[in-house]
């Protein structure tokens, strides 16, 4: 682009310095580096969240996905099986909400809280 009154292509504030630029694009080249370097770690933990005083437990992976289920055979009344069906419902979304905090509490140590990894 040829450099023009107000910056480059006639745009305002756009000129300014290209050595600024070229950083600022090197350090953002390097947060998604890092966001994709701490994404795939994260995709290696898991995280157990327990219901009903841990009669259930359901262990996530970081990739959002439920790797298991234990339920303590006391938990199981034919009679009240909606009660059970409750208790998964209640471990596998406690589960997932802290997957998602694990998450957002390793991407804002990188973006410094600028926001997730859809910055990039």
């Amino acid at each position: 682009m040829a450099k023009g009154k107000g910056g480059y292509g006639g745009f305002p504030g756009m000129g300014g310095n290209m050595k600024q630029m070229q950083q600022l694009q090197m350090k953002a080249m390097k947060m998604q580096r890092e966001m994709e370097e701490a994404q795939a770690a994260l995709e290696e933990e898991t995280v157990t969240a327990t219901a009903g005083g841990g009669v259930v437990e359901v262990t996530v992976s970081g990739k959002k996905e439920i790797v298991a289920v234990k339920i303590d055979p006391e938990a199981v009344d034919p009679d009240d099986v909606e009660m059970l069906e409750d208790l998964i419902v209640a471990a596998v979304n406690e589960g997932l909400r802290k997957i998602e905090e694990l998450s957002s509490e390793r991407m804002s140590k990188i973006t410094g809280g600028l926001g997730g990894s859809g910055l990039f």
